[in-house]
């Protein structure tokens, strides 16, 4: 069945940071493969003048998440550095919602909705669904999923647009599976009109 994306659409592509993707300091093995595909998502929207936001962590450099603060992550995605900007092959429209997350020292946050102004903002474009890719698919994606469905936006995950990070192996499949058991579709770029 074709997904006609239309007015009251958004597209959320999280965490396509440096630091999340080889050659960054939580790298997610081959997440740069999908950029080709969010790409695509990204021009879709674009050309359909369809809103797009984009969620990052953006972290002091002694977050609470971290390994010398006895968080369980090596230190990553440091507010203004390198390894927190945007992978340069992702290609964010110029109108893209910026969603900074996890700023705070002592506050940690895998969700986009988690302490930002997300579900402000997707209401005041009276978005009722939201399409949602990016890393790391059983972290982030997961939970802004999560809180996207319990927000009661109808929300679709773009399988052929995600990337797990697989410590356990089959942790994103299993991730995809409960998004799905909790409310979510999933989609891929060609099941779009």
């Amino acid at each position: 069945m074709k997904i006609i994306p239309a007015a009251g659409d958004a597209l959320i592509v999280v965490d396509m940071q440096n630091d999340f993707l080889p050659g960054g300091r939580l790298a997610v093995a081959r997440g740069d493969d999908i950029i080709p595909q969010l790409n695509r998502y990204l021009a879709y929207f674009g050309a359909h003048q369809l809103p797009v936001f984009a969620t990052r962590d953006w972290h002091p450099p002694d977050h609470c998440s971290f390994q010398p603060q006895g968080g369980q992550w090596l230190p990553h995605c440091i507010a203004g550095s390198d390894g927190a900007a945007f992978h340069p092959a992702l290609e964010l429209p110029a109108a893209t919602h910026i969603i900074s997350k996890a700023m705070a020292r002592e506050s940690d946050a895998y969700s986009g909705f988690s302490g930002t102004q997300l579900d402000e903002l997707l209401r005041s474009l009276h978005i009722r669904r939201v399409f949602i890719g990016g890393v790391a698919t059983e972290y982030c994606v997961f939970h802004t999923v999560k809180d996207a469905l319990q927000l009661q936006y109808a929300t679709f995950v773009l399988k052929d647009a995600i990337r797990a990070i697989d410590r356990q192996p089959g942790d994103g499949q299993r991730a995809l599976q409960k998004m799905m058991q909790l409310g979510a579709q999933s989609i891929r770029y060609q099941e779009l009109a």
